[in-house]
């Protein structure tokens, strides 16, 4: 029987997605540690209370962001992760951090990349006027929100949208896609191309191998 795979998740507030992964129990796959850049972030607790690991690498404590990165790097490599999960991690990370985790590091963007990187992605989808919006899961790579895509899921927008209603709207794709992305991973199905695409190996999408429990009203509200 082959191991598991071993994810870190890092977070830096109530990390929905984090729950989102730990819900879904994805076969396969053991959520080894949650790491945060914040010690009053929300999804800290939650990881507790479910028996994971947690720590905090505050970046406040670090007086460049490249001691920052190494440290953050020697606690991640502690738990000798497969993957490294970036949950609404909100901290930009130095090209050599992003290299020494090349093709196992995830993360997720509230945009169907490459539109909208950065920040405020919702407002911008509606300022633009965008008829469909969505998440993107992709592989990090140096240049910010552009790495490769691994998984992408749209959803309407409204004439009568506001920011908020789009976000909701947006984190239950993220909440589902996110836990699929990982369950490819985990199962060796995916490759990149020598142009640097994602290929997927028999995909299935939804995946009824996973079972990401139905977002509640709550949870919409917050990343």
């Amino acid at each position: 029987m082959a191991a598991e795979k071993r994810l870190v998740i890092l977070i830096s507030g109530r990390g929905s997605n984090m729950e989102a992964i730990v819900r879904a129990q994805i076969p396969g796959a053991t959520v080894a540690a949650v790491i945060s850049n914040r010690p009053d972030a929300a999804g800290l607790r939650f990881a507790q209370q479910h028996g994971i690991a947690t720590e905090v690498v505050d970046h406040k404590a670090f007086p460049t962001r490249d001691a920052f990165d190494k440290m953050l790097a020697e606690r991640i490599d502690h738990y000798r992760p497969d993957l490294v999960v970036l949950a609404g991690f909100m901290r930009i990370l130095g090209e050599a951090f992003v290299r020494r985790y090349e093709g196992r590091m995830m993360n997720i963007h509230p945009s169907l990349l490459p539109a909208f990187p950065g920040l405020h992605t919702h407002e911008r989808a509606i300022a633009e006027g965008c008829r469909v919006h969505g998440a993107t899961v992709h592989f990090v790579t140096p240049a910010l929100d552009h790495g490769p895509i691994i998984i992408q899921a749209a959803v309407p927008v409204l004439p009568e949208d506001t920011p908020e209603t789009l976000a909701a709207r947006v984190l239950r794709e993220e909440h589902r896609i996110y836990p699929q992305a990982i369950h490819w991973f985990v199962e060796g199905r995916i490759s990149l191309t020598p142009e640097g695409r994602v290929v997927v190996a028999q995909a299935r999408f939804p995946d009824t191998a996973l079972h990401v429990p139905a977002t509640t009203e709550r949870e919409e509200a917050h990343v």
